[in-house]
């Protein structure tokens, strides 16, 4: 699978456009990296954590065993603009924040249950976000775009999880059927109910 398919199949996922869709598929770096916040070892591991619990381990490995922590922080450095870049940089604090509020400790220190239930929360508050910020865009068409808002950090998050894990060795591997070298076309297999999708 080619990288623009992959960007696509990702971006139909998640019902939208991915941020930094272009540069994913370009391969082109960012011409600005001054606003680069460097990732240190335990942001890895935090980032880790996070896509772990997105997409946990079940009878293939979760996003963790991927190194989906360390693919984030290479997509954020080299492929996203700079008010993205610090949009994501400020979600790790906003989302230890959050666990704070809601549980009196950091993330790394919850269970995998407070885990969960944190980032269903903060997913909720992205969707609400991002809805309220098309229909301000319905209603002012005109505006000027240098000034839009930035896309909410989780959704930031939750898109480079699955673009990491399902373009990974395991994602393609494991977690779907893979066919490294697809015979005739068939345009008509046969499902059965719980039968994982083609890699």
């Amino acid at each position: 699978m080619e990288r623009r398919e992959a960007v696509q199949y990702i971006a139909l996922l998640l019902g939208g456009t991915l941020v930094g869709a272009n540069a994913f598929i370009t391969g082109c770096k960012t011409a600005d990296k001054k606003d680069n916040t460097v990732f240190t070892q335990d942001d890895i591991a935090y980032l880790d954590e996070v896509a772990d619990t997105i997409l946990p381990t079940t009878s293939t490995p979760g996003a963790k065993a991927a190194k989906v922590g360390q693919f984030m922080t290479v997509m954020v450095n080299d492929c996203y603009e700079p008010k993205d870049q610090k949009t994501f940089h400020e979600g790790l604090t906003k989302l230890n924040d959050a666990a704070n509020k809601a549980y009196n400790a950091d993330f790394m220190k919850l269970n995998p249950q407070q885990r969960h239930d944190l980032l269903v929360s903060q997913d909720k508050e992205a969707k609400d976000y991002t809805a309220k910020k098309a229909a301000d865009e319905a209603k002012n068409p005109n505006r000027d775009k240098t000034k839009d808002q930035p896309v909410h950090y989780f959704r930031m998050m939750k898109e480079l999880t699955l673009l990491g894990y399902f373009t990974s060795e395991i994602g393609t591997k494991q977690a779907r059927r893979y066919v490294p070298v697809p015979g005739r076309y068939d345009g008509c297999i046969p499902y059965k109910k719980g039968d994982k999708a083609y890699a």
